[in-house]
């Protein structure tokens, strides 16, 4: 007898699995049926059929209020517990946000994915973190979930490249841009003035008496690098100054060492820069670390003004200038906007460019 009973609760189990599996699965069945902590023990105390508990648990209206106050009863008395998983497969509703990120070992993105996080919360939602590498076939395997229906919608922090590339989907699948952004493709965004913003950067150092200011900028695949740059060009030409094409340098990553090295070499010319803006404060951080080990000084030999204003940046040796981005509010606007373009496919979700603002500390 005892291995009969096992062999029926095996079988139960294995049809629960492959209802899943399916997309068949009905809150009846894909919980165990036995114990009171089962959509069966619910049925039981309160005196309906199992059918009714499920009605009342998908939301049905065709259930007396007498006995959906019953049947609620029941199930806080006996501590039963929907089946998420079953109840997402009927309804084609994951509760799942993919936020897809080229590079999460970026400190910049930390507060980002905090702000995405702490909406979808707010709203029932969950976050799937997705490092792409910038790759568009790994940001085409992620799109695919939302074609299946196992995430709701996705937020895409990679570069503007690969969203060209995926303007195909931009009318039928629920994504927004954040940060890197093109606003040919269509779909709703969120980020800053980077050409605005750069250029405040350089007419900071330009103030300060920096005539030969360096550009240490990243790949020009992301289009922030190219509004970046042109906001530096733009700066010193309205100064009347000529960009000495030789003080710039692009690097293929934005870590500590990329920003070390591309210091070592701007450093090493007959007439070296007496000023840097780096593209982001990784590079910035990692541009005073190569400087100083070189035996220049930060800022009496030469200034230093980063962009992001991520953490560290106000507790490296000098402090660092930069350009502060609203991080935790772009994630958080982000999120929103995707949430309205759940709420309503068919509505007119708008771009949205937050303010950026000047940090100045001891590094220019």
């Amino acid at each position: 007898m005892a291995t009969s009973s096992r062999l029926s609760r095996s079988s139960r189990s294995i049809s629960s699995v492959e209802a899943l599996r399916s997309g068949k699965a009905d809150l009846s069945t894909a919980a165990p049926e036995f114990g009171r902590h089962s959509i069966a023990g619910v049925a039981e105390q309160a005196g309906v059929s199992v059918a009714t508990v499920s009605r009342v648990l998908n939301g049905h209206d065709n259930v007396r209020p007498a006995t959906r106050d019953r049947v609620l009863a029941a199930i806080k008395a006996s501590g039963y517990r929907v089946n998420e998983l079953a109840r997402n497969l009927r309804t084609a509703e994951s509760h799942l946000l993919l936020t897809m990120v080229p590079d999460i070992g970026n400190p910049f993105y930390a507060e980002i994915l905090r702000g995405i996080d702490s909406v979808a919360h707010e709203h029932g939602y969950f976050m799937l973190l997705c490092d792409t590498g910038a790759d568009l076939g790994r940001e085409r395997s992620y799109f695919d979930l939302l074609r299946q229906h196992r995430a709701d919608g996705a937020i895409c922090l990679d570069p503007a490249a690969i969203h060209q590339a995926l303007a195909e989907d931009s009318d039928t699948l629920p994504w927004v841009a954040c940060c890197e952004f093109d606003t040919s493709v269509g779909v709703p965004y969120v980020g800053i003035d980077n050409y605005t913003a750069a250029g405040d950067a350089v007419r900071h150092l330009l103030a300060r008496g920096h005539r030969r200011i360096g550009l240490i900028n990243s790949a020009d695949s992301y289009l922030y690098a190219q509004h970046r740059e042109l906001g530096y060009l733009g700066a010193l030409c309205a100064a009347g100054i000529a960009p000495d094409p030789r003080w710039r340098m692009t690097v293929t990553n934005l870590d500590y060492a990329a920003g070390g090295a591309a210091a070592t070499a701007l450093m090493q010319l007959a007439d070296p820069p007496d000023a840097v803006f780096a593209v982001s404060d990784t590079l910035a951080i990692g541009v005073i670390a190569g400087l100083r080990e070189a035996g220049w000084r930060v800022p009496d030999d030469i200034a230093v003004v980063g962009f992001d204003d991520i953490s560290l940046a106000a507790q490296v040796d000098p402090p660092l200038t930069t350009i502060a981005q609203p991080m935790r509010e772009l994630g958080e606007t982000a999120a929103r906007l995707l949430l309205q373009r759940l709420a309503n496919p068919h509505a007119s979700v708008p771009g949205v460019l937050l303010p950026h603002r000047l940090v100045v500390r001891k590094s220019a």
